[in-house]
């Protein structure tokens, strides 16, 4: 699925990177965001947080002060540090769409389904013609419980990209929850050309002409050159989420922890398997 984000190397490139030295007696913000970005090139995640809290010190009316520092928490999924940042961001520019956009992907993956939607719904104020594409959104509603809005979300997603396998299956999830297991088998949304492995063994699954098995099988049988991890993270998120919709807990669980397990290496949809296996650790300490 496609995100509708400001990608990392935008933010750091708005930075307004400039190659002089720091100047004593000036705030050369433009150097402080060099530094911040060579020490995160680095690895001292630390001094870069540090640096970009002296260029916010020194030009904390621009946006790109905060936007360099959240960014920098997202690395260090201090979500909610990221969210305050945006929201610095947002009281300079409350019309700032990619900002909302960002604060509502940090609060997702803090868990913070209600902020997220939120701030997802003020994107498409600005932007309402991004709603068939915001599949995040949907996801978010479904965590949310509100289901029959992820339905619609997923359907209008449909009419945007009409080849994604993800996408039929969390419109099932959804009308499994809105309208009951029966029902979303027969609204399978039909695709074709989803070619990345093993979503069309996902989509048949769904469909109950294959079984997990096939799926495993698929995902591991991958050619070397696919993305490392790729096959078995789709498989074993695909799979937790096929047995939770068929009221198989033990299985459910099994297999999303074994998707976050690969988090780290799936992009958003690594996120969201993360979160989901934060959900279900919440579960059990209640």
């Amino acid at each position: 699925m496609k995100l509708i984000a400001i990608a990392v190397t935008t933010l750091l490139a708005a930075a307004h990177v400039s190659a002089q030295p720091i100047r004593p007696k000036e705030a050369d913000t433009s150097a402080l965001a060099q530094e911040a970005i060579a020490a995160y090139r680095k690895g001292d995640i630390p001094a870069a947080i540090a640096l970009a809290g002296k260029l916010i010190e020194a030009a904390p009316k621009k946006p790109q002060s905060w936007l360099l520092r959240a960014q920098l928490h997202n690395t260090q999924r201090q979500y909610l540090k990221a969210a305050a940042d945006y929201s610095e961001v947002i009281k300079l520019d409350a019309k700032a769409a990619g900002a909302w956009q960002a604060r509502g992907e940090a609060h997702f993956k803090a868990g913070k389904m209600a902020e997220s939607i939120a701030d997802f719904d003020k994107v498409l104020e600005f932007e309402p013609a991004q709603k068939p594409h915001h599949w995040q959104r949907g996801i978010a509603l479904y965590y949310a419980g509100r289901f029959k809005d992820g339905k619609e979300q997923f359907e209008i997603h449909q009419t945007v990209n009409s080849n994604d396998v993800e996408n039929a299956v969390w419109h099932f999830l959804c009308a499994a929850r809105a309208d009951g297991l029966e029902k979303a088998k027969k609204g399978l949304i039909p695709i074709e050309g989803d070619g990345r492995i093993p979503m069309s063994q996902v989509h048949q699954l769904f469909a109950g002409k294959l079984k997990p098995e096939d799926v495993l099988a698929t995902a591991k049988a991958a050619p070397a050159e696919t993305r490392s991890g790729e096959p078995m993270f789709y498989a074993h998120l695909y799979l937790g989420i096929y047995f939770e919709a068929i009221g198989d807990a033990k299985q459910a669980r099994e297999y999303i922890f074994k998707a976050a397990e690969r988090a780290n290496q799936n992009g958003y949809m690594g996120d969201v398997a993360r979160v989901h296996a934060d959900i279900l650790r919440k579960q059990d300490k209640k």
